[in-house]
């Protein structure tokens, strides 16, 4: 379906908000997050406003903002002059930027500077001359009429190494390997003396005291790749493993070695056909690494008990006699101590070493996820955090130059991202939390009774709040890593999020939306695609309801669920901007977010809805090339004449894409 307006048709009036009526006054209209977002400064870290994302050290760049034209109300003066403040070896200097002629339009002045990147970490923000109160600052958390801080400045990472760019097109699968999938050659292997054995339908035990995560269903590597056409079918392009080194769990984060895939998952060959099957499909794998701890049956830890004079001793964090640090208390994790040389050469400078074994020929990963990243390295005074950081993906690196190196972090990373450490985040913090927070249903007795980690119930938030968290968040790192990160609506440590919402299928669709739209790299937990449930531990964990099954828990697919998954892969893969785009706001308030996706070339407009709202109107004159526009995902709004129209009666996801560069002469929509 196409729509597209004349130029001709008169003007029906400048629209700034929600049906109810524009914010009002020169500093709240400019300043407020629910205003509509167009009538502001914007510059963000996308390939639209910078012009190398990771440049190499000393190159210079071009930055851009755009602002709009003339005043931004009535008897204010227009910004006549910007600036873009760069930290040079930590001294702030300010570079005057210069109008973009081929850029710039009768509605909106782009303004380009030119910086260089000296640093390894380029940190910047802008500074216009005129305006409400004669200046203007314009950093990552958005626009301010006074001085801040240079938490949330813009950052450019540089570096002699380029930062792996197929994270920017991918789509993530988690696979929990006992819970996924079961193989015949499953049916062989005896049941070790620690596990509860489980039929692949009987429900999970969610009493650790009764089983927990004992208790064993038989998923193995092999079922994994016999099922690699699920994944493929869903659009996803890389399958992110859950630990496959041998434990005492079925989850497996308490490994006893490092130099073997566990035998209950089909061993070392099993992992090697796995990674095989998937590359001969286009897809990558990524195992799962404890940087931070071992389990206590690790031989190293084995080793260290034994014999206080062993290499392995310095390995831990040993108190008097037999006391040792372990992870958040728990006895059968204890803590590395990464201060020790020895240990850091066998997990990361050995090329037969840990982290460079498994992503060279034994193994064939294409990268790592790091769990429980933030604690690495640190127990009291010791602090190898940033160390460990770097050595991990300069090793990575090494046996595989385009590896990725995801760090798992539940809260603020913004002090834990320094630009040569990890190359992302699960994005709890920035997406997580803030996308639950909309969503949850107040009512809805199987919310979760913690919030990711906080001893409260998810709360149920505006869109504002939710709008203004993921800023505050997603500002403090660089664009970079941002886009590198995964967004997720949960994982294997979390509850479901058909469970969160109350069972609702439109609002986990909406989710979707939300998930395959947002700047970063979408992570899809097994079976969410399929609208399976589970609470927070042991039952987010149910087995995979495969069709040719007796089903797990009377789990039934819903394939209209499923569908609209793959069609918003779909839509992804196909549009540059849902890929590569920078994110603009349009309006969040309520029940309604509406974002832009910009980048050069293509535009995406999405709207997401928890709930029917009042409509919202955007003026067209202030969408670069919408006369060439496309629905891609649902109804994508009414236009008339000047105005696009965005409303729902329910829960919803629209998206409109449309091709830049057509409205004008100057190929930047001219309007």
């Amino acid at each position: 379906m196409t729509a597209s307006f004349d130029p001709a048709l008169p003007v029906t009036g400048p629209v700034s908000g929600p049906a109810t009526g524009p914010v009002t006054g020169p500093v709240t209209g400019l300043m407020s997050t629910a205003a509509i977002g167009l009538n502001r400064p914007h510059h963000d870290g996308s390939a639209l406003y910078v012009s190398t994302e990771t440049p190499r050290l000393g190159e210079v760049v071009s930055l851009w903002l755009r602002v709009p034209a003339g005043a931004t109300a009535p008897g204010e003066a227009p910004f006549d002059a910007a600036y873009v403040r760069v930290l040079r070896d930590g001294e702030p200097h300010f570079v005057t930027a210069v109008r973009d002629a081929e850029r710039s339009t009768e509605r909106e002045v782009w303004w380009r500077a030119e910086v260089d990147c000296r640093n390894p970490v380029t940190s910047y923000r802008w500074l216009l001359s005129g305006g409400p109160i004669g200046w203007l600052w314009v950093n990552g958390a958005g626009i301010h009429l006074r001085d801040v801080p240079d938490a949330a400045n813009f950052r450019i990472i540089a570096a002699d190494e380029p930062l792996p760019q197929w994270p920017l097109d991918a789509v993530v699968y988690q696979v929990f390997p006992d819970r996924f999938a079961r193989s015949a050659a499953a049916d062989e292997r005896e049941t070790p003396d620690w596990a509860v054995e489980a039929a692949w339908s009987d429900p999970v035990e969610t009493r650790s005291r009764a089983g927990g995560s004992r208790q064993l269903y038989g998923g193995d590597l092999d079922g994994v790749a016999e099922h690699l056409d699920h994944i493929a079918a869903l659009g996803a392009d890389v399958v992110y493993l859950t630990p496959f080194f041998p434990g005492r769990s079925n989850h497996r984060y308490d490994a006893h070695t490092f130099d073997a895939v566990d035998p209950l998952l089909g061993g070392d060959a099993a992992l090697r056909r796995l990674t095989d099957a998937a590359h001969a499909r286009g897809i990558r794998v990524l195992g799962d690494f404890t940087s931070n701890h071992t389990g206590v049956t690790h031989e190293w830890f084995e080793a260290a008990r034994a014999d206080e004079s062993a290499p392995e001793r310095a390995f831990y964090f040993f108190g008097p006699g037999q006391e040792y640090a372990a992870w958040l208390g728990v006895p059968s994790l204890p803590k590395l101590d990464h201060s020790s040389p020895e240990l850091r050469r066998r997990l990361f400078e050995d090329p037969r070493g840990v982290i460079q074994r498994w992503l060279g020929p034994d193994g064939g990963l294409d990268g790592w996820r790091v769990d429980v990243a933030n604690m690495t390295g640190r127990h009291r005074g010791a602090d190898h955090y940033h160390q460990v950081a770097r050595a991990l993906r300069s090793a990575s690196a090494a046996a595989k130059p385009d590896a990725l190196v995801i760090a798992e972090h539940c809260h603020d990373v913004s002090t834990d991202l320094t630009g040569d450490g990890w190359h992302g985040v699960m994005n709890y913090a920035g997406f997580t939390r803030p996308v639950w927070t909309w969503l949850t249903s107040p009512t809805n007795p199987d919310a979760p009774a913690d919030f990711l980690g906080q001893p409260v119930r998810v709360p149920r938030l505006p869109g504002e709040l939710v709008a203004d968290a993921m800023i505050d968040f997603t500002s403090r790192i660089p664009w970079a890593t941002l886009v590198r990160s995964f967004t997720l609506l949960g994982s294997h440590d979390t509850s479901r999020i058909r469970t969160l919402v109350g069972g609702d299928l439109a609002l986990v669709r909406a989710a979707a939306g939300l998930l395959f739209t947002m700047p970063g790299t979408p992570m899809v937990t097994y079976g969410d695609e399929i609208g399976m449930r589970g609470r927070f531990g042991e039952d987010g964990r149910r087995p995979m309801p495969w069709p040719a099954g007796d089903g797990t828990h009377g789990e039934t697919w819903d394939e209209g669920l499923l569908a609209a998954y793959r069609d918003l892969v779909g839509l992804r893969r196909g549009s540059v901007a849902l890929r590569r785009g920078g994110l603009r706001w349009v309006y969040a308030a309520g029940d309604a977010l509406v974002f832009l996706r910009e980048a050069p070339g293509e535009t995406a407009l999405v709207h997401v809805a928890r709930a029917a709202h009042d409509p919202v109107r955007i003026d067209v004159r202030d969408l670069l090339g919408i006369s060439d526009s496309m629905v891609g995902f649902g109804g994508g709004g009414e236009l008339e004449a000047f105005t696009l129209t965005l409303g729902a009666t329910g829960p919803d996801v629209s998206v409109r894409i449309w091709a830049t560069g057509t409205g004008g002469s100057n190929g930047w929509g001219g309007r």
